[in-house]
This record gives C-alpha cells, structure tokens and sequence, in this order.
C-alpha cells in the first residue's frame, strides 16, 4: 500500500463530474497504452520496470563505488544537467539536514554540482574552491558533447590531472555514460575511468533509478537500496490497479488533463518544506519537457510557502484565474519545535503558547487551501507521512508514471524533446562551430532587421 494520498475535496467544486468522467477513462487507456508500449516513444520506456528490475549486483557496484569516493573525498563534483543532475538532487536536498555538525560532515561527501549552466563566475569560484580541498568526480552524459557540462568536464579534468597527475585519477573520475559510443565512452575508456551505463531506452528525465542518479545519492549517504524499494511499491501498485480502482497516477493525469479543458493551463506545485525545492525543480523539468510540445501543455511552475504568500500569494489569490495548484503535506516532522508563552505579549502570540511549531504549519496549510479554492484556484492535496528515501522511491515514480500517461491523455510523445535543439544549434552558430556557418550568416541577417 502507498504510502502516498490523494485528497480532491479542494478540485471536487471545479469539476464537472460527466467530463472528469470521460478523463479518467482516457487516463485508463493512457495507462493501457504505456503498459502494452504501443505510444509514441515507447522505445523509451525502460524506466516503467526498471526498479523492480534493478539487479542486486548493480547496487551492490554503485554502493562500491560511492564508497571508494566516500574514502578519499570531501567533495563530489556532479556534472549533468536537466534529468542528469536534478533527479539526483532532488533526493540530496530533500534528506541533507540544513544545519548539519562538523562531525556529521566527515560521515558522508559533500555534493557539488557543475555543468548546469555556462556561467562564468560560477564555475571560476568551483575551481578555486577546489584547488586546495580532495575531491573526485561524478560526469554524467550519454554523448559527452552536451555543451554546459562538457565544458564543466574539461575544466575539471584538468584540474584534477594537474592537482594529481594523469595516472593518478583513475579512482577520481567516474563516467555514467552510454555502454558502448560517444566522446565521454571514449575518453573513459582511455583514461581507464571506472563507467556506469545510461540504459538506452531510459530518457534524462526519467532517470533517477538508474546510476545517473543513483551513484551521487550513495555518495551522499544515503539507501539506495531503500530508494528503489520504495519505487518497486509504487510501480506494482500503479501496474497493477486500475482507474476504477483507484489508481492514483490516473487520478491525477485525469484531474490536471480535466482541469486543463477548463482553462487551467498552469499548475502550480506548492511545498511547505524548504527542503523540497529541487524536487520542485525536478517535477518541473519532467513535465514541461514531457508535455510542451505541439502547441500543448499544462505549464508547471512552483512556490514555496509560507515564504511565497508574501510575495506570489496576491497574484494566486486575486490573479489570472487560469491556475491549479498540487499541495504537498508532510504529516510528520523530523524534530518539532514548542511555542513558550511570554509574560510581556508584545508580538501577540501568547494565544500559541505550548502549540508545536507543526500545527502552526498544518494551520496555514489549510487556512491557505480553503483561500485558494475561494478565490477560484482548484487545490489537489498529496500526503506524505515523512520524508526519507522510500517515500521519495514511491513519489518520484508516481510522478514519473502519472506524466506519461498525462502525455499520452494530451496526444503528445511524452519521451522527446525537439524544441531543445532550437537554442543550441543557435548557439553552435554564433560561437563559430563547423558546419554552422550558413545559420550564422541566417541569425546576423535576422538580428540585423531587428
């Protein structure tokens, strides 16, 4: 059983009940379709058995190899962009404690991440940083020519060859790449770098349970093997219920597609947990980048309350009524905190005094839901009893699950991405590459009518 609930006691009033109908009976047959992979892209569905599938030897190699790092490391360089970094992350930050004691640091390796944007600054404050500390890397691409983090790569690389020596890195550098082509396959190869595979029938984005993702979050301390065990739930449960019985990936497809036909073409996903916002940040990219095609798609965004209802909670409340929301609650904290009653009450809040700072959150939670849903926005609620490896096993996977049949409900091949070409071919162009020259000579004659 899930651990994951669905409430739509907030959509329920939204909803017309003939046509919400109708949706879940596309989200079955979505759901059909990508079991029987007979959709667009279904040569890209190695994801959907992967974590019932994983082998115990592989877990055992990634573990391994986290530990290896682990012993001669306080830094970890994770260099990946989109699915080959964020998955990852996601977990990291969610289960990293924000304050952390100096005893605890040397128990695990620190993560860093590069290759995710081509700034500047950033990546010369990462090298100096790392000029005096031990640290090994983790590059992660299929091709090893994607721009951002072959760049990050080479700058690294020379770094550790000149803080080492080029025989020396062999246990520094570790490829998670394809099995047998590309330039970073070939330069493993040569260096003699230890590789993991990127199934080829496994998208970016869809990634996490393979050692795209797997390797940081072990070197980061934390269960893989209690990841995968919460993914291997949720994928027997969502193969094997169907939308009448309640299955909760087509709950949800059926809810946002149903929504969507009236006029919610944004959803927003909202945290009260700080801890949680690169999953926001992860959940973002695989649905923008898995429905945003053909003129389609719901747009995902994100807010961090209560932070944001100081600044995006008038837009939400009175705005553009073109929103939903999906509210994430966690019911139980790691540590609580009381509220102690003052003699003088000049801030007001005696009224608080022995209320645990949880129920304080749970309060604005709902307070905030019932706005909302008053001031037109629809607000879908996920549960979550805790925080740790497994729940985050069982909710990824759902997600993962649910945005392909969403895909699908939309008509769209929820496992490519050709609007992502577009900036790079114009970057390639400006930047002289061969064989751009003549969308070079294009891009000057567009920009000089402008």
């Amino acid at each position: 059983m899930s651990n994951l609930k669905i409430s739509d006691r907030f959509v329920k009033p939204f909803l017309n009940q003939s046509n919400f109908t109708s949706e879940l009976e596309r989200a079955e047959n979505a759901r059909q379709t990508l079991l029987n992979r007979t959709g667009l892209g279904n040569e890209f569905l190695g994801w959907v058995d992967l974590p019932n599938q994983i082998k115990s030897e592989d877990l055992q190699s990634i573990r391994k190899a986290a530990e290896t790092i682990q012993s001669h490391s306080q830094y970890l360089v994770v260099v990946g962009i989109g699915g080959s970094y964020l998955g990852a992350r996601a977990v990291i930050e969610a289960l990293t404690p924000e304050f952390s004691s100096p005893e605890t640091q040397k128990k695990s390796v620190k993560i860093l991440y590069a290759g995710h944007h081509l700034d500047a600054d950033y990546h010369f404050r990462l090298l100096a940083f790392l000029e005096g500390k031990e640290f090994s890397v983790n590059v992660i691409s299929k091709s090893g020519t994607t721009t951002e983090p072959a760049i990050a790569f080479r700058l690294l690389l020379s770094l550790l060859e000149r803080k080492y020596g080029k025989d020396n890195i062999k246990n520094r550098v570790f490829a998670t790449t394809d099995k047998s082509k590309g330039a970073l396959k070939h330069l493993a190869d040569e260096y003699g770098f230890p590789t993991f595979i990127i199934p080829d029938d496994v998208g970016g984005r869809y990634s996490v349970f393979t050692p795209v993702g797997l390797l940081p979050i072990a070197a980061a301390g934390f269960s893989i093997n209690k990841l995968i065990d919460g993914a291997k739930q949720m994928e027997s449960e969502l193969k094997s219920t169907t939308s009448q019985g309640g299955n909760l990936a087509c709950l949800y497809a059926a809810i946002r597609n149903s929504l969507y036909t009236l006029g919610k073409t944004t959803e927003i996903f909202v945290s009260y947990n700080p801890s949680l916002s690169y999953l926001t940040e992860w959940w973002k990219q695989l649905f923008g980048e898995s429905e945003g095609k053909n003129g389609k798609g719901i747009y995902p965004a994100s807010v961090q309350f209560t932070t944001d209802l100081h600044s995006m909670g008038q837009y939400i409340q009175d705005g553009e009524r073109k929103l939903m929301e999906t509210v994430i609650k966690i019911e139980t904290p790691k540590q609580d905190v009381y509220l102690t009653e003052k003699t003088n009450d000049n801030d007001g809040l005696n009224y608080l005094a022995e209320k645990k700072l949880s129920e304080v959150n749970q309060s604005a939670i709902l307070g905030t839901l019932i706005a909302h849903k008053d001031g037109g926005v629809p607000c879908l609620e996920f549960t979550l009893p805790a925080i740790n490896e497994e729940i985050l096993g069982e909710l990824m996977y759902f997600y993962e699950f649910a945005c392909a049949i969403s895909g699908y409900m939309l008509g769209v091949n929820p496992f490519d991405q050709p609007g992502v070409e577009d900036y790079k071919n114009n970057m390639f162009a400006l930047l002289g590459k061969k064989g751009y020259e003549k969308k070079k000579d294009e891009i000057l004659s567009h920009l000089g009518s402008i």
